[in-house]
């Protein structure tokens, strides 16, 4: 029989009425009890309830709660994006478009051309590959045929990349390997088979662009789409719209994280008033590029 350590009433004990203590909730998730602390302290999680005495009480569903990120933390996610997985995981929408503009509400959407957003993509990916510490990059394709033909430049941005992911509606995608873009396979229901991203994560060229094909427009030509975007230089957003873009990978290609890869960390500085002026001079200025069209 496994010896068991004693765990004391104050805060080790299970109490009653299904209510746990922290000394509890530690022994069920192998989580110490200092840590727990902290991550309630930092992330708000778990919550539990107060008793008068200020003794913590958490509930059953708080130990899958705490093991789900656990879990997560294992499969290469960073703590917060660990705990914002597992603290609202029905609330997602499948789409890093509609998150980014729930995130930040402050983000203009502008409605452009397909040759515009390709413009656009081509700078985010040239600078990426000419400039940024290993970045981790997101693209979004739509269809097969797109990403084919995009193929040779992400092959390209992966080679230094510390991972380079494309989505697209593959029947067939490509083994998992170092070196070469993560092929993700969007399922038939998937809000992704609407989007365009480009998604650069690097602390020292932070670029993300989100695009949502505009309905009534599937028989259009290539120069005839046009799509409602968002973009931004703001570190805070790249990085939601990457954390947005890895959780759906994980949904569609488990296991396409690799071990040995470094991930981003939760340290994001907010953007300079300087970078917010040239983000606002830069929108006005594809406004009126995609107008003269």
């Amino acid at each position: 029989m496994a010896h068991q350590h004693p765990i004391s009433p104050a805060s080790g004990s299970k109490v009653s009425g299904g209510e746990l203590s922290i000394g509890e909730l530690s022994r069920r998730t192998g989580v110490p009890i200092a840590t727990i602390r902290s991550w309630e302290s930092r992330h708000g999680f778990p919550r539990p309830r107060r008793q008068d005495g200020g003794h913590r009480r958490y509930d059953a569903s708080d130990v899958d709660a705490v093991r789900g990120v656990l879990e997560r933390r294992r499969s290469g996610l960073s703590l917060a994006a660990a705990i914002e997985r597992t603290s609202t995981p029905g609330d997602r929408s499948g789409s890093v478009f509609a998150e980014l503009r729930r995130r930040h509400p402050a983000l203009a959407p502008h409605v452009l051309t397909r040759r515009t957003l390709l413009a656009m993509s081509r700078a985010i990916e040239d600078e990426c590959c000419a400039r940024a510490a290993p970045p981790l990059l997101f693209g979004g394709f739509q269809r097969e045929v797109h990403l084919r033909a995009a193929m040779d430049r992400w092959r390209e941005l992966a080679r230094t990349a510390r991972r380079a992911v494309v989505f697209a509606d593959l029947p067939d995608p490509a083994p998992l390997a170092d070196g070469v873009p993560v092929e993700v396979a969007l399922p038939p229901d998937a809000a992704l088979n609407r989007e365009w991203l480009v998604v650069c994560d690097a602390a020292d060229l932070p670029a993300c662009l989100a695009a949502v094909e505009l309905p009534g427009r599937s028989g259009a030509g290539a120069g005839e789409r046009t799509f409602e975007a968002v973009w931004s230089l703001d570190p805070r957003v790249v990085r939601d719209a990457s954390r947005e873009c890895a959780a759906l990978a994980d949904d569609y290609r488990p296991g396409w994280r690799s071990a040995g890869v470094p991930w981003s960390d939760d340290t994001v500085l907010p953007a300079s008033e300087d970078l917010r002026r040239a983000s606002q001079l830069f929108e006005r200025m594809v406004s009126y590029l995609d107008a003269t069209r």
